[in-house]
């Protein structure tokens, strides 16, 4: 397994590829350091066509609580490789389990382990296959997304779910839009949510996730069945799940959360109401405080 630093960011964090042993080297991003931090170390996922810096808010809120943070780019996400092939849940889900292996040997044991959106099922996922690399998850308004009770078909799926084609958009008109569209973000969260895209030298923007790709992470996500490993999850499970009007799947979420909240043998579950999907870039410091807190409580015991 190999390693290299390719450049330090700001005063606050660190970039570092890795090779997990899977085929592809990932990006983390990284905050504070793990021989002296006084809390347990955190990795964090982000969700479909996002990226690791949509993060640094709850990251930076983390660290001055005391944790060394991790945010990892996914395959074909952000500065991470891009293989053509490998999106499924099991293989992301490896590529994860590798990074851990080595951010083990760097002194981040045993982390709680966060993910959003399509990356909350890939914890949850992890929480049931790898359960020796973690001492709990956090699913962000994710994990108990099961598309095929939306989409018994998956060209349904794949029609109503197809990414807006973004190639060619002004760098200016997309940020103009996200402030607009996140009035009550912070900067972090824009800027995070602007790191989803390569900026072109003729300033407009290219999705670092290609749709075709895109499209295969989607058929992962659409395949996989969180329910139907609830009860073997032997690691403790937090859901933090955001409600607020246009809300991912936001008719049946009660209905889903409900499920995992008597399903999953040892689970806890923080609502955010109102906010948006990207609960994290909205409220970082929030959001940090909530997984904060059940580090002390004893829940990821």
């Amino acid at each position: 397994m190999k390693r290299s630093v390719i450049a330090m960011n700001s005063a606050e964090c660190t970039t570092v590829m890795v090779d997990g042993g899977t085929g592809v080297t990932l990006r983390t991003v990284r905050w504070g350091n793990p021989a002296e931090a006084s809390a347990v170390p955190l990795v964090l996922i982000h969700g479909l066509a996002s990226n690791a810096m949509l993060w640094e808010g709850a990251a930076l809120e983390f660290a001055s609580l005391g944790h060394a943070v991790v945010a990892v780019d996914l395959r074909g996400h952000g500065l991470s490789e891009k293989p053509d092939n490998g999106y499924d849940m099991q293989t992301v889900t490896n590529d994860v389990a590798g990074v851990l292996r080595v951010l083990a040997s760097q002194g981040y044991e045993r982390p709680v382990v966060a993910g959003q959106s399509w990356g909350g099922n890939v914890v949850v996922e992890l929480a049931h296959v790898f359960p020796e690399l973690v001492r709990g998850v956090v699913a962000v308004d994710g994990g108990f997304l099961e598309l095929q009770e939306h989409f018994p078909q998956w060209e349904e799926c794949s029609v109503a779910l197809r990414p807006p084609n973004l190639l060619g958009t002004p760098v200016s008109r997309m940020r103009g839009y996200m402030e607009s569209a996140h009035s009550d973000w912070p900067k972090t969260g824009i800027d995070g949510s602007m790191a989803n895209f390569e900026q072109l030298q003729d300033g407009t923007i290219r999705p670092w996730l290609t749709l075709e790709r895109h499209l295969m992470v989607l058929r992962g996500l659409w395949e996989h069945r969180p329910t139907h490993i609830y009860k073997d999850i032997s690691v403790p499970v937090m859901f933090v799940p955001a409600e607020g009007p246009g809300g991912v799947f936001s008719d049946t979420k009660r209905q889903a959360v409900e499920r995992a909240l008597h399903s999953v043998p040892k689970v806890r579950v923080e609502w955010f109401s109102p906010a948006d999907h990207d609960l994290h870039a909205q409220h970082p410091v929030r959001f940090a405080q909530v997984v904060h807190a059940a580090t002390l409580d004893g829940f990821f015991t």
